[in-house]
């Protein structure tokens, strides 16, 4: 018969064995969002091909997607897990949901395609989507190629008319990637993981700001924060500042200068 010991130390490695048990799958969420921060940190690196400021200043929302796979012959397959931020009633980045990416397109393809993939949501009404279950670019919202370069960031007068623009940098023989017709919604397993939370819903990670961020939420809400001049606020909000950015101060009031007092003499008195 087996020491109570030993078959503790069974007991505590069968455990250890088991998915979601020993931090396995924190460590997958945590990596996730490690090559998450780091393409954005690739593209922000070459800002001829960078998102523009002007656009991160109007989105509501971010979806970085690394390592999105696709495989075909004539039919191709999409496959892809990455995270989501939208903007939060202060104008700051929520904490980051999991999401995954899912399609296929037709066409004359053949090779196998992997593919970095940004998508900037303008509203909230995609966010709504895919949140409430599945949704589908170009079918639920209308998506485009999103503008690039200095000039583009600079501008004043750009009109984004798109709900959702992509950007994407391909790894493999394909030219460009299509995301019409692909479908995204969010992995709820994966935020239970990492949030540490069995009841966490997609709404919880993004709309609540005393969520506990995990070192890695952290971090990509910081590189995001940094390819972002300044976002825009919701009505009534109070705008966000950086960390360590010091408050505006209010512009100083000149008060208005005192009328000399004149004192006239008895006999210019008696000429008025």
């Amino acid at each position: 018969m087996r020491s109570t010991p030993a078959i503790a130390s069974l007991c505590a490695l069968a455990l250890a064995l088991l998915p979601g048990v020993g931090g396995a799958e924190d460590d997958a969420q945590s990596r996730r969002l490690q090559q998450a921060s780091e393409v954005l940190q690739e593209f922000a690196a070459i800002p001829e091909n960078a998102v523009p400021p002007a656009l991160l200043e109007r989105a509501y929302g971010v979806a970085v997607i690394p390592n999105v796979v696709k495989v075909g012959f004539f039919i191709g397959a999409r496959r892809g897990r990455g995270v989501l931020v939208v903007r939060q009633e202060n104008g700051e980045w929520s904490n980051p949901a999991f999401i995954t990416l899912t399609g296929g397109s037709l066409g004359w393809q053949i090779g196998g395609q992997s593919t970095d993939l940004i998508l900037v949501f303008k509203s909230s009404r995609s966010i709504e989507g895919i949140t409430s279950g599945k949704f589908t670019l170009g079918a639920d919202a209308s998506v485009a190629a999103g503008p690039v370069g200095r000039q583009t960031g600079a501008a004043t007068d750009v009109t984004f008319g798109a709900e959702v623009y992509s950007y994407s940098r391909n790894r493999g023989l394909f030219a460009g990637v299509a995301v019409e017709g692909a479908a995204i919604q969010i992995d709820d397993e994966a935020a239970r993981s990492f949030y540490r939370n069995d009841a966490i819903t997609a709404n919880d990670v993004l709309k609540d700001p005393a969520l506990r961020s995990p070192p890695a939420a952290r971090q990509f809400v910081l590189t995001l924060d940094g390819m972002t001049p300044r976002g825009p606020v919701r009505p009534g909000a109070t705008p966000a500042r950086r960390a360590g950015e010091a408050a505006t101060p209010p512009p100083a009031v000149e008060d208005a200068p005192e009328e000399e007092a004149r004192i006239f003499r008895l006999e210019e008195f008696e000429e008025l």
